[in-house]
């Protein structure tokens, strides 16, 4: 479907000096100053205006004093998931935390003890290795498989883990980063099914679900089946779709009370209550007028997507576009270079980019690259020229 923009989204807005961690840090990460940044998973566009106009308001009130969310809140939130995902949810299943990773982190508490094993599907975003080893929890993964450029789950695997490590708790990526698979509702019913088995607990990263692409359709995972509500912990926020990740604010959504109480409970031990005034008005102002901004940009990231594949096509062959479904970070497989992983982030840096390397999303993402699309076209354009010189000197 084709939209006539009525925002810019080639406007190339100066993020350094603004404490950017994606532009203002790259000496203190190691990298040149100069170095062209596409890893940080947010978006180099300004939000829709409604948010800002919103958030305007509030400075101008003058006072950031401890807030809250009412009824009206609540409305939008619940109204945007039965609107796109036809997905109803109460107002009790809610409970508000600054982020997703927060989140995650509190039910690795809530949900397991030291010492105990929760299970992942590696390649996966680094962070749910993170919040389990630091929590002095024990990692196993069920590795997803590349098949025909296409990553599939092993069912077989997947239940073996389980029994095998007595699992209780799975940390689930749907739509899944970085690999860009959008889940079919088959694939989900199976997972819930083998989890359900096991009484296993489901944490579910929604945080990309409103960046799909056309042919493919995003179901909540505890939509699928009213068993599957009882045990499930859906992890939503507007600050992937609505480049809010600043303001620090997500809605996490259980049903099962047994399970919130858990959750709530590692929350507050974490010492957190009220979530930040500027996160409630922005997510809130997002939801109720942000969808015609939302429609166009998604419009534009297809665009760049475009880009990417019909250029790699005609100059860069030998690197392949794991071809996405969702989520505006694609996946790239830079195996047939034949580089090893030094080599290969050597080829980066000699590129003057800055990217997500494959190794830190597990062993089965060595070789990989992970670049976030969600730029002006010229930074994408200028990027590949980049790498496209870079691979030319190899020979």
């Amino acid at each position: 479907m084709e939209y006539v923009m009525k925002y810019n989204f080639d406007e190339a807005v100066e993020r350094r000096g603004t404490g950017c961690l994606k532009y203002d840090f790259a000496k203190e990460r190691g990298k040149k100053e100069d170095v062209l940044p596409l890893w940080v998973a947010d978006m180099d566009f300004k939000t829709a205006p409604a948010v800002t106009e919103r958030l305007q308001k509030v400075v101008e009130h003058g006072i950031y004093g401890y807030s809250d969310s009412k009824e009206d809140y609540f409305a939008a939130v619940s109204g945007w998931y039965h609107d796109h995902f036809d997905w109803d949810v109460k107002p009790e299943w809610l409970v508000k935390t600054p982020g997703v990773v927060f989140a995650l982190a509190a039910a690795v508490r809530a949900y397991t003890e030291k010492g105990d094993t929760v299970l992942i599907q590696q390649p996966v975003y680094y962070p749910f290795r993170q919040v389990i080893e630091s929590n002095d929890r024990k990692l196993v993964s069920s590795d997803l498989v590349l098949k025909d450029g296409h990553y599939e789950i092993d069912f077989e695997d997947f239940e073996a883990k389980i029994k095998e490590h007595q699992i209780h708790l799975f940390l689930l990526c749907s739509p899944h980063n970085p690999v860009g698979r959008v889940w079919k509702e088959w694939e989900l019913r199976k997972i819930g099914e083998i989890c359900f088995k096991y009484q296993v607990t489901v944490v579910s990263d929604e945080i990309h679900s409103d960046f799909v692409y056309p042919g493919h359709k995003h179901h909540v995972f505890a939509s699928v089946s009213p068993e599957f509500e009882q045990i499930s912990v859906i992890c939503t926020a507007p600050s992937k779709t609505f480049n809010l990740a600043g303001l620090q604010v997500s809605n996490i959504f259980i049903a099962d009370e047994k399970l919130r109480q858990k959750f709530v409970r590692a929350v507050d031990q974490a010492g957190y209550s009220q979530v930040n005034l500027m996160g409630l008005v922005g997510c809130q102002a997002a939801y109720e007028e942000g969808e015609e901004w939302l429609l166009q940009l998604k419009e534009y990231l297809y665009q760049n997507l475009s880009f990417v594949r019909e250029y790699l096509k005609e100059n860069l062959p030998q690197i392949k576009l794991i071809e996405p479904e969702g989520t505006y970070l694609i996946w790239l497989d830079f195996g047939e270079l034949g580089l090893g992983r030094k080599e290969l982030e050597a080829l980066i840096d000699q590129a003057g980019l800055w990217l997500d390397a494959g190794a830190i999303f597990g062993k089965t993402g060595i070789g990989f690259e992970r670049i976030n699309i969600a730029c002006p076209r010229k930074t994408l354009e200028q990027a590949f020229l980049q790498l496209k010189k870079a691979v030319d000197a190899l020979d």
